[in-house]
Order: C-alpha cells, then structure tokens, then sequence
C-alpha cells in the first residue's frame, strides 16, 4: 500500500527489509561467539582439572597446587568476547553480515519472501509504465539534487533542536572526533568538500518552487539562500554539523552499518527529486527520530513545545493571512 501511495517508497520498503536482516544476522553471529566462548570455557576448565590432579599426584604442596590452579583459570578464562560486536569496525560488521547471511540464506529468503515479491511487483510497474513518475513526468524528472540531503540535513536538525543545538550534545560530538583525530578531521574535510560541491553543481531551482509563492519553501529559498550568491556556501557548515549530529545520535543505538544504510536510503529517495518538499523529508525525519536515543524528558518537552509553536504559527498563517493572485480569482493561503 505504501508503494501504490508513493513509488519512492520501495526504497522505504527495502531498508526496512535491509534493517531486519542486519538485527537476524548480528543476533546470529553473537549467538555463535557466544557458543565459540562457552566451548572455550569449557575446555579451560577440563584443562584445569587435569593440572590440579597432576599436581596431587606429584606429591607438591597444597599452596603450590592452589596457585597452578589459580594460575590455569586465567589462562584459560580470558574476558568475554561476545563483546567485541559492539567495537567491530564497519568493515568488520559487513564481513560478519556477509558471512552470517549465507550461513542461514534458506531462513532469510523464507523470512523476507513478501518484500521480494512486492519487489517484483514494482520492477514489473517500472517496465509498464517507462518511469517512476506517474502524472506530469516532464515537470518531476529525475536530477542529481545532491543539494537535497543538505537542506534535509538542516531541516531535520532544527525541527529537532533540543537534541542537536546544545553545549553537551556538541561537547560530544567535538570529543568523539578528538578521540581519533586525524581520521575524524579527514571525514570533517571530505564532508565539506562534498557538501560545497553538491551546492555549487547540484542546486536546482525548479520552476514549481520559484512559481508557487504559497508554499513556505519559496520564501526559505529567495530569502536566504538566494539572499547572496554566498549564502549556499556560508551554510556548508551547518549542513555538515547537522549529519555529523546525526549520525552521532543514530550511533548511540545503532550500528555503523544500520546507519550508512540509512543515509543510502534517504539519499536514494532525496537525491533525484528536483522539487524541494518538506513532505519528502518526513519519512526519514520518522526513522531518525525513532531510532534515537531520546531518553530524557526535557527534550521531549521541548520538542513538544516547538511542535506546538510551529503548529499555531501554520494555523494562524493559513486562516488569518489569505491573499489572492493578480492573475487567478479566488483566495490563496499560506501551506507548507
């Protein structure tokens, strides 16, 4: 249903198929180090017993029997490593999933059977109908937009700001690039570079948002990025500060593979719509919220509190603010 609503959705589909199988296989290679461990404990304490009943049998003193024995347990019990997953690297996570995925492919292909099939079924749509767009295809070609997960980055930073826009949350974020500091000042660099090429290449002014002054993106457009040919430069930092803040909060809960799943996915959605749409930032803005670790009242209450403000501002501009159009009859209001 949600494919037949919106086609873009397919790739909503797939990264809720692609978070699953991560969960199945992660649970699966833990499950397995976990046996790996037991089996070695096991084995560490039959080899235990062994020596203390050599050393019985060798006539030696109970003190020195005692400590062999003590002496055998550390070595044979070392520190628990059905940890490590969580300090695998993200080349090491695609490796375990990888490896974990074939092991148990019969289980992951009955499992996810109903997502291949509603795959086919959108392949088969794209064959009859020549396209991903239905309607006016002229007007909604597909573009490389890569300006639009910049602007999505912002958006969703600031539509969520008691989590990203605080002195501890960016103490945070300041020390886990200080931890590793020449890895994390070489992605600071490649993200800026990256984020001034999209907006000097890849920012498209389409001719829905330069026409519809009813929409509140027209104004965020010729107000400030328009302001100055400069602006879209000088907003580079914020756009790289708000996906840096992101995917700190994303790494809190989940894996570095789950999270560059999901900036694959919001750019396969994001990147090729020319239009820039609050609505197309919504399902990605859903999942980020979901799968962050929100775990104080505070932020909640003053999001609650930003949600409302914006919410009376929207009404308040709809109902009392109407206009009209010299060239078209009737009242036009301010919408999103």
């Amino acid at each position: 249903m949600a494919v037949v609503i919106r086609q873009t959705n397919i790739i909503w589909m797939l990264f809720v198929a692609c978070s699953g199988v991560i969960d199945i296989t992660m649970a699966h290679q833990k499950d397995s180090v976990e046996v790996d461990d037991s089996k070695a404990s096991n084995k560490g304490t039959n080899l235990s017993a062994l020596n203390t009943s050599v050393n019985v049998s060798s006539n030696l003193k109970r003190r020195k029997s005692r400590g062999n024995s003590k002496a055998n347990q550390h070595i044979f019990y070392p520190s628990n490593t059905s940890s490590a997953s969580q300090t695998l690297g993200l080349l090491h996570e695609i490796q375990a999933i990888v490896l974990s995925s074939w092991r148990i492919k019969w289980e992951l292909l009955v499992s996810f059977s109903p997502f291949f099939f509603v795959l086919l079924a959108f392949v088969a749509f794209l064959l009859w109908n020549g396209s991903v767009v239905l309607g006016a295809k002229e007007a909604h070609a597909v573009s490389p937009h890569f300006a639009q997960i910049m602007y999505f980055s912002i958006v969703s930073a600031l539509f969520a700001a008691p989590l990203h826009f605080t002195i501890g949350h960016a103490l945070d974020l300041f020390q886990s690039f200080w931890k590793n500091r020449l890895l994390g000042f070489l992605l600071l660099f490649l993200a800026s570079i990256a984020s001034l090429l999209s907006v000097h290449f890849f920012s498209i002014a389409h001719p829905y948002l330069l026409a519809d002054n009813r929409h509140y993106t027209f104004y965020l457009w010729k107000k400030i990025i328009k302001f100055h040919w400069s602006m879209k430069y000088l907003l580079v930092p914020f756009y790289v500060y708000s996906w840096l803040s992101i995917f700190r909060l994303l790494g809190k809960t989940r894996r570095r593979i789950w999270t560059l799943v999901y900036f694959f996915a919001t750019s396969a959605v994001l990147i090729p719509a020319p239009l820039i749409e609050f609505r197309y930032y919504t399902i990605p803005f859903y999942f980020f919220i979901l799968h962050s670790s929100i775990n104080d009242s505070q932020s909640w209450l003053l999001i609650g509190i930003l949600y409302t403000v914006l919410n009376a501002f929207t009404m308040t501009m709809f109902l009392f603010r109407p206009f009209h159009w010299d060239h078209e009859p009737g009242v036009q209001r301010f919408i999103w």
